[in-house]
């Protein structure tokens, strides 16, 4: 098989460590893994290992929030600052959930997405076996200036994404982590995904690495010890063809909001990519994204609707998914 042929080679040259799939039309075309899910000691990756996707939980973020708006518990221009109260202060009182979605908020974020710091440096301000809630991420989000009106432009902001899971909490009286597993991994049928603690991985969950000063390390004090609306979730190749399958199906959330979800905005003058409410959007055709790029962690999960055509890619290292997501977008979706 020509595509199986050249994701080996790709894997074999680049020592990729992770998972590929792809399935088309209700068939599984490729299912493989490759490298080490455990390093220190020397366990094999396989397709039904747990990989932590990053930011590709912002796309469950948003559902969990759009099911919150269908039900009337919060709406689109809901502000921010009507569940934050005094919390929060330099959140701009015109917030809405809406601009919070399309990264149109202008809220400070805690990661600077366009610094130079490198993707190995300990960006956690607080110890991170403290961030175990929401509710205790406050502090990490706390203190950062708007940086343009809402709504004026696109700029990615994983503070915004926690700052929803905290109205969603607020709103709902239900923990984020909950929502997340009630109304979207449940109706999806991902019985293998979920928020898991960085220092209690069970063994089916791949261990995420940095290279640091010649060597690997794990990146579990890189990384909050339980993710919240910006990252945190694994998953397995099989659950995101689930994810993909149960969206568009409308089981998640009605075929309408979907739509809407996914219809794509303008994000940034000169950049061809596109994002609607929680994904982006493929420069050129209607194909819905999920992306994820951390320490220790890169991710892509694309689906077109059309041709029923999901293809997923998740590697244990922040740079291990693109060589391997670059071809088989070429191939398979361009």
């Amino acid at each position: 098989m020509p595509l199986a042929a050249d994701v080996d080679r790709i894997a074999q040259e680049t020592g990729f460590a992770g998972v590929v799939r792809v399935d088309r039309a209700g068939a599984t075309e490729l299912d493989a893994a490759y490298g080490l899910a455990d390093r220190r000691h020397a366990l094999a990756m396989t397709t039904q290992s747990q990989l932590a996707i990053a930011s590709g939980v912002k796309g469950m973020t948003a559902l969990a929030v759009m099911s919150l708006v269908e039900e009337g518990t919060l709406t689109l221009a809901t502000t921010a600052r009507s569940l934050l109260g005094t919390d929060l202060p330099l959140v701009a009182d015109d917030v809405t959930v809406e601009h919070l979605l399309g990264h149109r908020s202008g809220i400070g974020d805690y990661i600077d997405e366009e610094s130079d710091t490198p993707i190995e440096a300990y960006l956690m301000p607080v110890p991170v076996h403290l961030l175990e809630t929401t509710e205790q991420f406050l502090p990490v989000l706390d203190g950062f200036p708007t940086s343009f009106p809402a709504g004026e432009r696109f700029a990615y902001c994983n503070s915004g994404f926690v700052v929803l899971a905290l109205l969603a909490e607020r709103a709902s009286g239900v923990p984020f982590h909950d929502l997340v597993r009630e109304r979207v991994c449940r109706p999806a049928g991902m019985v293998d995904t979920d928020f898991l603690r960085m220092d209690a991985l069970p063994g089916r969950a791949a261990v995420g690495y940095v290279e640091m000063g010649g060597e690997w390390r794990t990146n579990a004090l890189h990384m909050p010890v339980l993710g919240s609306g910006d990252g945190g979730i694994y998953s397995t190749g099989a659950d995101l063809h689930r994810f993909w399958t149960a969206l568009f199906a409308g089981r998640i959330v009605s075929p309408e909001t979907v739509a809407e979800m996914v219809r794509p905005r303008p994000t940034v003058p000169g950049d061809d990519r596109r994002y609607g409410l929680g994904f982006w959007v493929h420069p050129t055709r209607e194909i819905a994204q999920l992306e994820g790029f951390d320490a220790g962690v890169s991710f892509r999960s694309s689906h077109d609707p059309a041709r029923e055509l999901t293809v997923t890619v998740i590697g244990t290292t922040a740079t291990a998914a693109w060589p391997l997501a670059t071809v088989l977008d070429a191939q398979l979706l361009d």
